[in-house]
């Protein structure tokens, strides 16, 4: 557990135990769920087999752009800074200039930054944004002036014009060169090879062409299957953001009170509650747990405590199903308080301490 997360974790404990839940202190659901208040800030919803039927209802399947499954490489195109290596078959002279014992790159021709190559009793071609047969044809038609059925070939042996780049939670962010084989975004993730402890997998967005194109690799049905399908063009961006501001906190009654890393889109509250240990049977009575969402907007807007009744034999079920989502606060406590604006008064410092906690372990890492 890194600095933030144990201030977080600390301060939220204190603040919860120590100050909202007194002794005596009940809170009555039904007078919550029924009672006109016309300060709340809040709206508290039971979680029931209808509630996660709606929400399931709501969920769109992450779909790729069209014009990204569409798209198809067209032949590669020479660029400044390739090098090609250009045989003339039965004319030594013209394709090894270096000597035949040489490597092919020492026999290899590098295209200028203006994008010209010179030729022997060819000249100067501006080879850029040609493909390797306008090429092949270009030479041949010139030689024929000095050569009998001149037979040319064409390689590219250096690739130096155009570039992938690569950034954020990869083990290997070098660019990635785009060759005559055209590359597949799931070659171009492999290549990289993603930091699965650090890295938002539902976040990657690829750029092109000026335009950003969110993609969820975890909500994907077999990501990586549906990844081969998509082509990258030369100058695309792959930026896979960390999972550092990804985060719930789970707190109260629980035998590990803890700060929840997101890898993936969401975690279900019975996941949550098996990474902190589960709940305390000493201290928790099988009371209710609460889903708390939106505490960072509790000041500007309205927010949403989702309530699950633990002594319900559907708990077990319905935490399975229900989704906890970056930012929400879990809290499992032994009762309630009296009316719920004096618990929300109670808990808005906490948004302060999680923030403050935030921001002093961004200023510890620079």
């Amino acid at each position: 557990m890194n600095v933030r997360q144990t201030l977080a974790l600390v301060a939220a404990i204190s603040l919860l135990q120590g100050c909202i839940w007194s002794p005596g202190q009940h809170m009555s659901t039904s007078r919550l769920l029924h009672e006109e208040d016309q300060g709340s800030r809040v709206e508290l919803v039971p979680i029931t087999p209808k509630l996660i039927a709606m929400d399931k209802a709501a969920a769109t399947t992450a779909a790729i752009p069209p014009e990204l499954l569409s798209y198809r490489p067209e032949s590669y195109r020479i660029g400044a800074g390739d090098t090609l290596y250009i045989t003339v078959w039965e004319h030594p002279e013209l394709t090894s200039p270096a000597g035949p014992q040489q490597q092919s790159l020492a026999n290899g021709r590098l295209v200028r930054p203006d994008g010209t190559l010179f030729y022997p009793y060819v000249g100067e071609l501006k080879v850029s944004s040609m493909t390797v047969e306008d090429l092949r044809k270009a030479i041949s038609d010139k030689l024929a002036r000095y050569v009998e059925s001149p037979q040319v070939d064409v390689n590219v042996i250096g690739y130096g014009s155009q570039r992938i780049t690569v950034q954020g939670a990869f083990t290997k962010t070098d660019p990635q060169p785009v060759t005559t084989t055209p590359v597949t975004l799931a070659q171009a993730l492999g290549a990289a090879t993603i930091n699965t402890e650090q890295a938002n997998l539902s976040g990657l967005v690829l750029t092109r062409d000026g335009r950003d194109y969110p993609i969820d690799l975890d909500a994907l049905s077999n990501g990586a299957a549906m990844a081969k399908d998509i082509y990258l063009k030369p100058r695309d961006r792959l930026y896979l953001p960390y999972n550092d501001r990804q985060e719930a906190y789970v707190v109260g009654e629980v035998n590990r009170p803890l700060a929840l890393s997101f890898k993936t889109t969401d975690i279900t509250l019975s996941q949550a509650l098996g990474r902190a240990g589960g709940l305390n049977q000493t201290t928790s009575k099988g009371k209710a747990v609460y889903v708390i969402r939106g505490i960072a907007d509790l000041e500007k807007s309205k927010g949403t405590v989702y309530r699950l009744d633990a002594r319900s034999p559907d708990a077990f079920i319905l935490a399975g199903q229900f989704k906890v989502k970056p930012g929400d606060v879990v809290f499992v406590g032994p009762a309630g308080v009296t009316r719920w604006n004096r618990f929300l008064s109670q808990l808005l410092p906490l948004t302060s301490i999680i923030s403050n906690a935030a921001s002093a372990q961004y200023n510890f890492d620079r």
